[in-house]
């Protein structure tokens, strides 16, 4: 399996994403296909003496960086790091894609560069987070502001086949995200797809409120990606918010180094839970071929826990499933 990765992508890049490449060829055994500009890929692991052992390099002199429009990967900047990866995985030259790069502009490429799904509406961009005894899927997180009921049971089809596939959950919970959880609650919107779930065949649990979420109640969270994003970014400044303050409270003064030496373990156990980067990457859910995005500050961990999701997404054959399910 060839996993092709913008090397250029992201805030760290390109040390970690090669890093992290690295450590998935040796784990995982995937060959790995890198974009960007080699000189500067192969000094960069030179220096670090990180191997590039089953990683060839596709040179390119572009880069899209977070400032640019999300249309850019398709003309502005056509030989980027990213638009080249999506060429390349349209030429076959590659099983899958994955970029820390832009997400506007990895979203652009997924739904006019790779194409959707047949019968899919619009792709989402479905990131994994933690919850309290596990984790749960959110989507839209930002692919679609606005949403039409059809769209959102779609996501929820696509969402429930990579729980199964590539998270091993059985029968994922279906949960929608509305601001109270009776059926009534919620826009036309809301209430509309509310009846087009509990008719279909998942296991659909109910609206879910926000305050509920990090508690587990479901497996999949479906919201517009307006609402979505709001929720992600939330989510991610809460824990990072806490554990900040935890870590002030704890450093602060002589009491708390002595407090912190005594639950130093259940301390690192409480960061490790709420790590949202330790799932790696989201799936661009409803491109035709496998697109992944890495959070923008992955390190070189992420990116290697991201790959491994990559490729047990196309072991599963999850897009095939996708489809024979429309």
């Amino acid at each position: 399996m060839t996993i092709i990765v913008d090397a250029f992508g992201g805030d760290n890049a390109p040390l970690e994403i090669i890093k992290g490449c690295a450590q998935a060829v040796e784990e995982f055994g995937v060959n790995i296909l890198l974009t960007g500009r080699e000189d500067i890929i192969r000094k960069t692991a030179e220096e670090n003496n990180i191997s590039l052992n089953n990683m060839e390099i596709e040179d390119c002199p572009d880069v899209i960086t977070m400032e640019d429009e999300p249309n850019c990967v398709r003309k502005a900047k056509k030989d980027s790091s990213m638009a080249v990866g999506f060429r390349l995985l349209n030429e076959g030259r590659g099983d899958a894609f994955m970029s820390a790069g832009n997400s506007g502009a990895l979203c652009v490429g997924a739904t006019v560069l790779v194409k959707r799904i047949k019968g899919i509406k619009r792709p989402a961009f479905a990131p994994v987070l933690p919850a309290e005894n596990g984790f749960f899927m959110l989507l839209d997180g930002g692919a679609n502001v606005e949403c039409r009921p059809e769209m959102l049971y779609q996501f929820a089809v696509m969402a429930s086949i990579y729980m199964e596939k590539v998270m091993k959950v059985k029968n994922p919970r279906i949960g929608l995200a509305n601001v109270g959880t009776e059926d009534h609650k919620g826009t036309d919107v809301t209430r509309e797809t509310y009846q087009l779930l509990k008719a279909s065949n998942l296991n659909f649990v109910g609206n879910v409120e926000g305050r509920d979420l990090p508690k587990g109640v479901c497996d999949v969270v479906v919201c517009d990606g307006f609402s979505g994003n709001m929720v992600l970014k939330t989510y991610e400044g809460v824990a990072i918010t806490l554990l900040q303050i935890m870590k002030n409270m704890f450093t602060g003064s002589v009491k708390g180094k002595m407090a912190a030496a005594l639950v130093m373990k259940d301390l690192k156990e409480i960061k490790d839970k709420f790590n949202y980067n330790a799932y790696g990457a989201a799936p661009i859910l409803g491109a035709s071929k496998p697109v992944f995005k890495a959070h923008g500050d992955s390190k070189a961990v992420t990116i290697r826990s991201g790959i491994k999701l990559v490729k047990e997404y196309v072991d599963g054959k999850a897009i095939d499933a996708i489809s024979a399910s429309l």
